[in-house]
C-alpha cells in the first residue's frame, strides 16, 4: 500500500508540474527589444499587459520619429505560452524586413503562431508622429511655399532719381537767328577761341 500511495503521489506531482508549463509566462511591463528596419530606422518595441497585450513601437531616423501601437491576445497561442521571448523576437525579425515599422503593416504575426486563432494576431490600433516633427514639417512647407513664390523673380534693383535732361531752347528764326550768327562771326574775329561762346553771348545782348 505504501508503494502504491507513493506512486500515486509522484504522478500527481508530475501532472502539477506539467500544468504549470502551460501557464502563460508573464513579461514585466516596459521590457524592450531594439531593432532596425530595412530603411535603417532605429526602433524600440515594448510590451505590456497579461491576457490582452499591448505592443508599442517607437522609431527614429534622420530627424524624423514616429510610433504605433498594436493589441492582441497572443496567450491563446500555445507556443507563446511556452516561450513568449521567442514570440516577440520573431515579431522583431518580421519588422526588420519592413521599410517602415508602422506604415507597412496593420497586423503582426509570429511564425510560431501561424496556426493560432485570429485573436493571437497583434492588430494596429493607433499610429502617429512626434509633435516636434509636425512643427518641423510645417516650417519646411512654409519655406518651400516662400521659395516657390520667389521663382522667376530676379532681384529688385534700387532706382535713383530719374536723369535730368538738359533743357534745349528751341531755335529762334528770323531776326534772332541772324543776330546770333552775326554775334558768333564777330566773336570769332575779335575774341580768343576759348572765349568764342562768351563773346558771342555778350555781343548778342548788345545787338539786341
Amino acid at each position: 500500500m505504501k508503494s502504491v500511495a507513493l506512486l500515486f503521489l509522484v504522478v500527481i506531482c508530475g501532472m502539477g508540474g506539467f500544468g504549470q508549463k502551460l501557464k502563460p509566462k508573464k513579461r514585466s511591463n516596459g521590457e524592450e527589444i531594439s531593432f532596425r528596419t530595412k530603411a535603417k530606422d532605429a526602433c524600440t518595441m515594448s510590451m505590456s499587459g497579461d491576457e490582452e497585450m499591448k505592443l508599442r513601437i517607437e522609431c527614429k531616423n534622420q530627424g524624423k520619429s514616429y510610433w504605433c501601437e498594436f493589441t492582441g491576445k497572443p496567450s491563446v497561442c500555445r507556443p507563446f505560452r511556452k516561450n513568449p521571448k521567442i514570440y516577440w523576437n520573431q515579431i522583431a525579425v518580421e519588422l526588420r524586413k519592413l521599410p517602415h515599422a508602422c506604415e507597412s503593416t496593420q497586423v503582426l504575426k509570429a511564425t510560431m503562431c501561424q496556426k493560432a486563432p485570429p485573436d493571437a494576431e497583434m492588430k494596429q490600433i493607433a499610429a502617429g508622429v512626434e509633435p516636434e516633427d509636425l512643427a518641423n514639417q510645417e516650417k519646411l512647407v512654409q519655406k518651400m511655399s516662400t521659395s516657390a513664390k520667389g521663382v522667376g523673380k530676379g532681384p529688385v534693383k534700387k532706382t535713383g532719381k530719374p536723369p535730368v535732361l538738359p533743357l534745349i531752347k528751341p531755335a529762334q528764326h528770323g531776326q534772332g537767328s541772324a543776330n546770333e550768327t552775326e554775334a558768333m562771326k564777330l566773336a570769332r574775329e575779335h575774341c580768343w577761341e576759348s572765349l568764342h561762346g562768351f563773346c558771342s553771348y555778350i555781343i548778342g545782348i548788345f545787338r539786341g
